[in-house]
């Protein structure tokens, strides 16, 4: 893990609110969430899927799922860019509202997955701990949540802590949440003029949306710390899988990014694609973002795993 992510000051036990916030957030996803979308598909069985839904999902899923990507993990965890206070505040609502937490949990948590990879002490690794592959992968998809680890909050985010915007984002959390909800039952409304519109809208564009981001999420932590390529020496199990790569929106390319966590860019050859990569090469070209780090070809070389 880079050094400026090194524990830096002894801090008090997470907050009540804090940790009212987490479980919360993991009840409503884990578990609620599913059976609202479940109970909202029985009750709209037999009347229709139209072309409004669909664009819903797609586009949601997209802003919410580069929230993450590009906001919680590639600059928030990883300072991979700078940019404007005015970015930095719309990348952690657009991450908030895909419901995987709050900012500095979420934060805490992935600098804590990086300092202990596939070792004691990470979070979510199929392979430290489990009695069992099949009870490892289960842990590392969504049973980790269940009793999320709030103790490294501070000592993992005194960076985050500082910042006033990264706080208000954070306290904020169920604000953006649900505003997630809104939006497209909202859209779906005005678009068809109608309140049948509008619940098809929170449907796809919500539940449905935040049901398939969370699995593909969580696939990260599972998949691909199993299944694919480990062209670099990462010092644990993470893999670079293609179908993740696609779904994850980059980030399934993990185990480049284990190698170089630093950098914006995870899908470091030409047929490797991340589409959060292209849309920060983007936004640099646009002047919202700069020092965007990639490392160097000869970091890469050095790297590589030794057959």
């Amino acid at each position: 893990m880079p050094n400026e992510f090194t524990p830096q000051l002894k801090s008090p036990s997470t907050s009540r609110w804090q940790a009212f916030q987490v479980r919360l957030s993991m009840l409503l996803g884990v578990t609620l969430m599913p059976l609202f979308l479940v109970t909202a598909m029985v009750l709209l069985w037999g009347r229709g899927f139209s072309w409004v839904d669909l664009g819903l999902v797609i586009v949601m899923y997209l802003l919410t799922g580069f929230g993450i990507t590009i906001g919680f993990h590639r600059y928030f965890s990883h300072k991979s860019f700078e940019t404007s206070p005015v970015m930095v505040f719309i990348l952690g609502v657009l991450g908030s509202m895909a419901w995987q937490g709050p900012l500095l949990w979420w934060v805490a948590v992935h600098r804590s997955h990086h300092k202990h990879s596939d070792h004691d002490g990470d979070p979510h690794s199929p392979h430290a701990g489990h009695a069992g592959p099949i009870r490892g992968f289960l842990h590392a998809h969504f049973g980790w949540l269940v009793r999320p680890d709030l103790k490294p909050l501070e000592k993992y985010v005194p960076d985050l802590k500082a910042d006033p915007i990264c706080r208000m984002v954070d306290r904020c959390f169920f604000v953006w949440a649900l505003l997630g909800l809104l939006i497209p039952f909202v859209i779906g409304g005005l678009l068809t003029m109608s309140w049948f519109g509008a619940w098809t809208g929170l449907l796809w564009g919500g539940l449905a949306r935040i049901f398939i981001e969370h699995h593909v999420t969580w696939s990260v932590n599972s998949v691909c710390h199993v299944w694919g390529s480990r062209p670099y020496d990462s010092k644990d199990h993470s893999r670079n899988n293609p179908i993740f790569g696609v779904l994850a929106l980059g980030e399934g390319w993990h185990n480049n990014h284990h190698a170089f966590p630093t950098s914006a860019r995870h899908g470091l050859r030409w047929w490797q694609f991340d589409s959060s990569w292209i849309v920060i090469r983007s936004m640099k070209m646009l002047g919202l973002v700069h020092k965007v780090r990639v490392p160097s070809l000869d970091r890469i070389i050095r790297r590589r795993r030794v057959a």
